[in-house]
C-alpha cells in the first residue's frame, strides 16, 4: 500500500482522491488546502504542506495547486524524499524544467509522473496503437482543436492571472492537444503562432493557433487552442499515407465536450481514397483514464521502472514549444 499525501484540494486533488481510493493500491492519509473543507473524506487533520512533505508515513505526494506553485512543490517533493505526481503544466518554461530534471537526476530513488491524462484515454490508446502497427504508414499531418466557453465569473480564479497561471488558455487546455501532437511526431523544431486576447482582454491569452513542424519527418501539425469556443469543443485529426483517424468529443465527467467518437478508414486505391461510409467507429463511453494514469505512476513505484508517458523528459519537449509560442506573439499582443 503506497501512502499518500494530496496538496490541494480543489477540483483535481478531490479527482485524485477519488481515484486513488477507488483504485485501492494506495491510500490517502494526509491532506493540505487551507481553503478547502476536507471532512467529507474522513481525514480529520488539514495538514500544512510542511507536515506532509516531513512525514515519514508518506510515500508520495500529489501535486494538485494553481500553477505558480506546481515547480517549487515539485522540487521540494523530491527533495523530502518523495514519489511525485504533479498536475500540468509542469512549471512556467522550459529553463523552470530543466531545474526540476537536475534535481530528479540527484534523486534517482523517486519517481517524478505529470498529469497528461489525455494519453490515457482508450481512444488515444486506440490510435497509438495503430500508428504503431503501420498498417496505415506514415503521419503525414495531424490537426487539433480544444475550445470552451467562459464567462464573467472565470475573472474571478486564479487561471485569469498571468502571475498565478503563467499563461491563458494554451497552458489551460492546449498543452493537452500538444501533449498529444508530441506522443505521435516526438518533436516539432519549427513553430509558428498567433496569440491573441481579442475577446476578454486579460493578461492571458484567450486563442492561439499555431503551426509546427519536424523538419526530420516533415510532419506538420495545426493547433487551434481557444475559450472563445461558446460550444466546448475537442478534435484531433491524424492522416496517415494509407489512412485516417478522426476523434471528436472527450468523455469527462461533466459530458461538455459530447461523445467520445473515434472514425477510421483504410485508404482506397482510387479517390476518393476513402469515404463516409468506409469509416469504422468506435465509441469511448467509460471514464477510465484517471485510473489508467494512476494506475501507471504505482506501478513506477512498486516496480521500479522508469516512468514511460508523462515524464520530465516529456514535459522538457512540451514546454519548449510553448516557449516559442509565447515568444513569437505574445509579447508583441500586449
Amino acid at each position: 500500500m503506497i501512502n499518500i499525501g494530496i496538496i490541494g484540494f480543489g477540483k483535481m486533488g478531490q479527482i485524485r482522491y477519488d481515484t486513488i481510493n477507488a483504485n485501492k493500491r494506495g491510500k490517502v492519509i494526509a491532506i493540505s488546502d487551507p481553503y478547502q473543507d476536507i471532512s467529507s473524506t474522513g481525514i480529520k487533520v488539514n495538514s500544512t504542506i510542511d507536515e506532509i512533505m516531513k512525514s515519514d508515513n508518506i510515500d508520495a505526494v500529489f501535486i494538485c495547486t494553481p500553477n505558480y506553485l506546481n515547480k517549487e512543490l515539485t522540487i521540494k517533493g523530491l527533495e523530502s524524499g518523495k514519489h511525485v505526481f504533479c498536475e500540468k503544466p509542469p512549471a512556467f518554461t522550459a529553463n523552470d524544467v530543466r531545474e526540476i530534471i537536475g534535481v530528479e537526476q540527484k534523486l534517482s530513488d523517486f519517481k517524478l509522473m505529470y498529469g497528461f491524462n489525455h494519453r490515457h484515454h482508450g481512444s488515444i490508446k486506440k490510435m497509438m496503437s495503430i500508428l504503431d502497427s503501420k498498417i496505415f504508414g506514415n503521419v503525414l499531418w495531424m490537426r487539433g482543436r480544444y475550445g470552451k466557453s467562459v464567462d464573467s465569473s472565470f475573472y474571478e480564479g486564479w487561471r485569469a492571472k498571468r502571475e498565478l497561471a503563467g499563461g491563458g488558455i494554451l497552458l489551460d487546455q492546449g498543452i493537452h492537444m500538444l501533449d498529444l501532437f508530441l506522443y505521435v511526431a516526438d518533436n516539432f523544431d519549427e513553430v509558428k503562432a498567433f496569440v491573441s486576447n481579442l475577446y476578454w482582454k486579460l493578461d492571458i491569452e484567450d486563442n492561439v493557433f499555431a503551426m509546427m513542424k519536424n523538419t526530420k519527418t516533415n510532419v506538420v501539425a495545426s493547433l487551434h487552442s481557444t475559450m472563445t469556443q461558446w460550444r466546448h469543443l475537442f478534435s484531433l485529426e491524424i492522416f496517415c499515407e494509407k489512412g485516417y483517424m478522426v476523434l471528436n468529443g472527450l468523455k469527462t465527467s461533466s459530458n461538455t465536450y459530447g461523445d467520445e467518437v473515434l472514425s477510421i478508414a483504410k485508404s482506397r486505391t482510387s479517390a476518393p481514397a476513402a469515404t463516409w461510409k468506409d469509416e469504422e467507429k468506435f465509441y469511448y463511453k467509460a471514464d477510465n483514464f484517471w485510473n489508467s494514469e494512476i494506475e501507471g505512476f504505482f506501478d513506477c513505484i512498486e516496480k521500479d521502472i522508469p516512468v514511460p508517458v508523462g515524464n520530465s523528459a516529456d514535459a522538457l519537449k512540451l514546454m519548449k514549444i510553448v516557449d516559442k509560442i509565447y515568444n513569437r506573439e505574445r509579447r508583441k499582443a500586449w
